[in-house]
């Protein structure tokens, strides 16, 4: 790990953590795994999570959707691209030519050309270059949507994801599971625990995975390894311990998918745009995460943890060029292709303090959250690029030289016919990122129906950005402090019905500088958000679950724009801190188990995002108006899945069908490209012969449908997968 200059209070803090902090065990949460309930857990009487404290469902003012393991296995998921489908709320970005998780969050996004922010066990996990994430080793994934900055602080701006990994259960159990499937699928699971020591105080749990498969895209074919064993030791009534590992390897070929044209429509979704002589990109994640719990009493508990992850990313691509060296768009056939070689590395480390608990004043319940957490992030880029030559405006595709072009049949791919090209310098630069926080969150009991919740937490960070393409090397050294405020409301309508409303503040540290070499100013978010929310078994008999009906508004600026002005122009292409948008939207999510078996999860979500003022586009300069769309933002989105339960022969049985909708959305920011709206039907079966032994059929996009579920521009879109069958086999002991 690189040195870094802590600050003596992140020291301090830091010191605190290593003694004083303890995440949530899984059992709770898996039992209650498919409702909101998982995050409302009681003080003391069972483990607990970071930023959360001790209330019901209906007493958080604010929206949140949790898919815990049932739900997430019914659907199929395999990685946390598709966990997020089951949230309308949530729309997938760039996703760097699928080498990382990129999404919006009620149509925010954070940095396009970075992945998304998410939490692992409350840890920032997002940062850094390890690849997608598997959904190997999760046990729920949680959509906290709207203002949460009050506690976590820096974060994407429409809201927070966070995974719950599994961890010891104090149990001697496991599950084998193999997975075979269209284009030479092979992938092998397993989930082992048991305990050790006189008292069964020591539990461990080992995760793994390992997959291999090929895809629809011609020649391309991915290898991951996966390796999560945990740790938990209970030291005494009181205090608990726990240690978790996170190993990654992959190896996946960097793919910019298809290319659309107005006159010839998109290019072949088989057709890889890249070369397989350029090799995978290979991408590594080693994180370690420590935490303690200690219970002071039946109102107090004391969480700290510490943090720490790296993560590398190298490789070879070709990539499909843009317009004006684009021969595609003037013959529909032909595709011309730029070079580039990455070599990226990220060191994460962070630690937190949380005390929680409840206390009375003057016959008024408090329910209280303090803590104070420090991060340091190094980010290290380097890339070289070839680019050929801009030919003009009026060039054929028989005067290019397809050496220097790279070009490709998009009907008729021949691949290795030119060597590697020798790339020049491109990028070479170092960014590090420190911050330091502290945070508190009351939420009191003014009536029996009312409680207002007040949260404020104020942030410091650093950033120094060294250009190592300079000679000399330049680094450039800023600093900012941010305050971000939190309200809420809720009243009790009855026992099963709750009204909130909720009004927070937030922002998001941005990657570079301007021409002057300065920090850019962070994103500043303000979303306000008002709800129903309803736990179903109050009101109907043999049904059990929740809904949340939600309205919402969320205005963002400091979006990074093209810097227009005469002294930014004369030194180059450079961006500014001056854009603003803003989202307004509906959404209602469901989760309801009937008598019978049945169970449905709903999730619907009506966006409106739009930019509220014009300006450049920062990465071509195109003209962006006031009123048009975010990019990969459509307006309706719906996501609907049933299961039935249910005994075949006497051998349990399940079977089950999910829909996804997904509107029309703009494809490239700045200019007229719209992707067309799709809708993708799956269906899958399961049953168990024998005790243990369960067998499960899988059939994704089941009627073929030809679509594509996010871009960067109209050279770089990626296509949807065609039908995909499966079949899976588990043996559980």
């Amino acid at each position: 790990m690189n040195s870094y200059a802590i600050r003596p209070a992140a020291l301090a803090v830091a010191a605190a953590l290593s003694s004083f902090y303890s995440f949530s065990s899984t059992a709770q949460t898996a039992a209650n795994a498919d409702s909101e309930t998982t995050l409302e857990e009681v003080f003391v009487l069972g483990d607990r999570r970071a930023y959360q404290g001790n209330f019901d469902t209906l007493e958080n003012p604010s929206s949140v959707q949790v898919m815990g393991e049932d739900l997430l296995r019914a659907a199929g998921v395999l990685n946390l691209n598709q966990a997020l489908d089951l949230s309308a709320s949530v729309a997938r970005q760039n996703n760097f030519g699928g080498l990382w998780n990129s999404f919006s969050i009620r149509g925010f996004s954070g940095d396009i050309n970075l992945p998304s922010g998410f939490l692992v066990n409350g840890f920032n996990a997002g940062r850094g270059f390890a690849g997608p994430r598997d959904m190997s080793g999760i046990e729920s994934v949680e959509v906290l949507k709207g203002p949460r900055a009050a506690l976590f602080g820096r974060g994407e701006p429409g809201g927070t994801v966070n995974l719950v990994t599994k961890r010891p259960e104090f149990e001697t159990q496991g599950e084998l599971r193999a997975t075979v499937g269209r284009w030479d699928q092979l992938r092998l699971e397993a989930d082992v625990q048991t305990t050790l020591g006189a008292n069964d105080q020591i539990g461990i749990r080992l995760v793994g995975f390992t997959e291999d498969a090929e895809s629809f895209r011609e020649t391309v074919e991915t290898e991951r390894v996966g390796l999560y064993p945990s740790v938990t030791w209970r030291v005494s009534d009181a205090t608990t311990v726990t240690y978790e590992l996170e190993y990654t390897e992959q190896e996946v070929p960097f793919d910019r998918g298809v290319l659309y044209s107005e006159d010839f429509g998109f290019s072949p979704r088989s057709t890889f745009t890249g070369e397989p002589g350029d090799g995978p990109i290979e991408t590594r994640v080693l994180g370690h995460q420590l935490e303690l719990q200690h219970n002071f009493s039946s109102n107090w508990s004391l969480l700290a943890g510490l943090g720490y992850r790296d993560t590398t990313f190298e490789g070879n691509a070709s990539e499909n060029n843009f317009g004006g060296r684009q021969t595609y768009f003037r013959d529909g056939r032909t595709i011309s292709r730029f070079f580039r070689y990455r070599d990226f590395d990220s060191e994460y480390l962070v630690a937190r303090a949380e005390l929680a608990g409840q206390f009375n004043t003057g016959g008024l319940r408090h329910r209280l959250i303090v803590g104070a957490d420090m991060d340091q992030f190094e980010n290290s880029l380097f890339i070289l690029r070839y680019r050929p030559p801009f030919p003009g405006p009026d060039f054929e595709v028989s005067d290019f030289d397809p050496e220097t072009y790279l070009l490709l049949d998009a009907f008729d791919p021949i691949y290795g016919q030119y060597p590697i090209p020798t790339p020049g310098p491109n990028t070479d630069r170092v960014e590090e990122l420190d911050g330091f926080g502290v945070y508190i969150q009351d939420q009191i009991d003014l009536t029996d129906r009312l409680q207002v919740r007040l949260g404020l937490r104020w942030d410091d960070f650093e950033q120094s950005l060294t250009n190592q393409r300079a000679v000399p090397a330049t680094t450039t050294d800023t600093s900012d402090t941010r305050v971000s405020p939190q309200l809420g409301a809720v009243y009790m309508i009855n026992d099963g019905l709750s009204l909130y409303a909720s009004y927070g503040e937030g922002f998001r540290q941005q990657t570079g500088s301007d021409f002057q070499g300065n920090q850019f100013d962070p994103n500043i978010t303000e979303s306000a958000e008002l709800g129903l929310k309803m736990d179903m078994q109050h009101f109907f008999d043999g049904v059990a679950g929740s809904l949340t009906l939600a309205a919402f508004q969320v205005d963002q600026s400091n979006i990074l724009v093209n810097d227009d002005r005469p002294a930014a122009v004369a030194a180059g292409f450079f961006s500014r801190s001056a854009g603003e948008a803003q989202s307004r939207g509906i959404e209602l999510d469901a989760s309801v188990d009937f008598e019978g078996g049945l169970s449905l999860w709903f999730s619907y979500a009506y966006t409106d995002a739009e930019f509220t003022t014009t300006a450049p586009d920062p990465d071509f300069g195109a003209v962006i108006e006031k009123g048009d769309p975010l990019i990969n933002s459509p307006e309706n989105q719906l996501n609907v899945q049933l299961t039935q339960s249910f005994s075949l022969a006497g051998m349990p049985a399940q079977l089950g069908a999910g829909v996804l909708y997904t509107d029309e959305r703009l494809g490239w920011t700045g200019f007229d490209f719209t992707l067309p709206s799709y809708t993708t039907a799956r269906f899958f079966g399961q049953i168990e012969p024998m005790q243990g032994i369960a067998v499960r059929f899988d059939i994704d996009n089941a009627f073929d449908e030809t679509f594509y579920t996010n871009s960067f521009a109209d050279v770089w879109v990626e296509p949807g997968m065609p039908r995909r069958y499966r079949i899976s086999a588990s043996y559980a002991f």
